[in-house]
């Protein structure tokens, strides 16, 4: 008993050191120029709100969320000017609220957005609403954004852009102003002389080529450099440039809290030096985003969904501030689980804190990411599954390491015919199997519509840790069914190819298609070995 409670006291402090690791303050040393940001894009939707669920925020809360800005902030960028065109705008959620009356009211500037489709009678109420907003607020809006992404979307000829962007300069007199990637700026110069002010975005984690931070600030210098050549007299703004704080990693471009500081220090401080006028994407996270842009899409935000600002603007940031809690979890998640095994076989104890450090895993990378029904969903089944398969892999290592003979079962073929007879159970080779045949789904889909997807570790990593510990205990299969042949081998093959799509500076995916493999090995061994004995055998 004093060695078992032993082994749990020296596994909790290395689990609370390997927490603390990754999780120590950084980027004290990247520091930004003092002042407010430019210009923050705004969408006001809190975490319960989406302009898909036609849930929206209140004038107050809108009101709340401006002054908050305006602390930070000189001013806003808006998409829209009618409501109902475009679920990310402001217009979208107005109901009678003057967003650029607020907006003056909290001190702010307007970069007026009117957003145009390819629905001509829809684009006349925008451009009406549009102008008649910035005729009321002659010095809160400071620019007139006709178009976003127009070209890029291919919603527009070049021609009716123009025409549209002239119809509004002939009725404002503010600057106006057209938005779009750089491709489509070189693709289509003869926009630029019908604007003021040609705005380009810049989004590094989107690019075709991912960028790494410095990587990205390097080449944003050099494209301002290259616009001002190309378009001289114009005045050259960055319409959109951010950096997510989560998401899939894309090549050299890693979402995290850290690197979305990092980034907006750098930039911020290279377009003062420059004089470069910029607008930041964005205020706020907007989880409605994910459907759309995946875990990425939602995590732009200076500030979460709570209004809290998610790092200092300069001093060290660290990356989960909250990793003591599942520090602790994953302590007492291993000493429970080391309980269930018996507490008393000390090669066990390390295996129950590795599962409990895999369901801490788990809980860190699902619980924050809630962002719609589904994922609630998801969530409220995955993690407890995977709870329960904790507690059946660390009983079953115990059993095999006592020499308890082990009755072979064919997994894949037991539980789909317990499923077609209605009578599933929650036994260490059914949920073997269905996660197994989960992550083997997942893998495909990852291999063919992999760039809104993050790599499944959560999801997959306590039957990933479960298998290595059949590896260790050297628990292989006794039976095996075709199904679980081809879900093992589909897992493996397509692990395989997903590497060589994402590259091998994609680190979360190495890891996971690593993890894929360890996870399919059991399978795999077992079909290599019952193969050897029949090749053996006829000879």
């Amino acid at each position: 008993m004093k060695k078992s409670l032993f082994a749990c006291l020296a596994l909790s402090l290395l689990t609370f050191l390997l927490w603390k690791a990754p999780n120590q303050p950084q980027a004290g040393d990247v520091t930004m120029t003092s002042g407010k940001f430019n210009s923050l894009s705004y969408a006001p939707y809190r975490s319960w709100q989406s302009p898909q669920d036609k849930t929206y925020p209140t004038t107050a809360e809108i009101s709340q969320d401006l002054a908050l800005v305006a602390t930070h902030a000189e001013g806003i960028r808006t998409y829209s000017s009618v409501e109902g065109t475009l679920p990310t705008t402001l217009a979208a959620i107005r109901n009678g609220t003057d967003i650029v009356g607020l907006a003056q009211k909290a001190g702010l500037k307007v970069w007026l957005g009117i957003w145009l489709s390819s629905n001509p009678a829809d684009n006349a109420k925008e451009i009406a609403a549009g102008v008649a907003e910035a005729s009321a607020y002659p010095s809160t809006v400071t620019r007139v954004v006709v178009g976003n992404e127009v070209l890029l979307r291919r919603d527009l000829p070049v021609d009716g852009l123009i025409a549209d962007i002239d119809a509004v300069r002939a009725q404002v007199k503010q600057p106006v102003a057209y938005a779009d990637v750089t491709d489509f700026w070189k693709q289509f110069p003869q926009v630029a002389p019908h604007v003021n002010i040609v705005m380009i975005h810049f989004l590094p984690y989107w690019e075709n080529t991912p960028l790494s931070v410095d990587a990205a600030i390097a080449s944003i210098k050099s494209t301002t450099d290259e616009f001002k050549a190309l378009f001289p007299g114009k005045q050259i703004s960055i319409g959109e440039t951010g950096w997510p704080s989560r998401g899939r990693a894309r090549g050299a471009a890693v979402p995290s809290r850290v690197n979305e500081a990092v980034f907006l220090r750098k930039f911020v401080t290279l377009a003062n030096q420059e004089g470069v006028d910029y607008n930041l994407i964005e205020a706020f996270d907007q989880p409605w985003k994910y459907e759309d842009e995946g875990v990425a899409g939602a995590n732009w935000g200076i500030w979460n969904t709570n209004r809290i600002q998610k790092f200092p603007l300069n001093g060290p940031v660290v990356e989960h501030p909250g990793w003591p809690w599942y520090a602790l979890l994953a302590a007492l998640s291993g000493c429970l689980l080391f309980w269930a095994a018996g507490f008393k076989n000390l090669r066990l104890a390390v295996a129950a804190f590795a599962l409990g450090n895999g369901f801490a895993i788990a809980c860190i990378g699902t619980l924050p990411m809630l962002y719609d029904n589904w994922l609630r969903l998801d969530a409220l089944v995955n993690l407890p599954l995977q709870a329960a398969f904790a507690v059946l892999a660390i009983r079953r290592a115990g059993a095999v390491l006592s020499g308890a003979a082990l009755p072979p079962v064919a997994a894949g073929a037991q539980t789909l015919a317990a499923l077609r007879r209605g009578k599933f159970a929650l036994t260490y080779d059914s949920l073997w199997f269905i996660f197994l045949a989960s992550a083997a789904i997942f893998e495909v889909m990852l291999v063919f519509g992999g760039r809104y997807r993050d790599a499944p570790m959560p999801v997959f990593i306590i039957p990933v840790i479960a298998a290595a510990i059949r590896l260790w205990t050297r628990d292989k299969p006794q039976k095996i069914s075709w199904e679980e042949i081809l879900a093992a081998n589909t897992l493996a093959i397509f692990a395989v190819l997903d590497t060589l799509i994402e590259g091998g500076n994609n680190l979360d995916f190495v890891a996971w298609s690593i993890a894929a493999l360890v996870m399919a090995a059991p399978v795999i061994l077992a079909q290599e070995g019952k193969r050897a004995v029949r090749k053996g055998k006829l000879k």
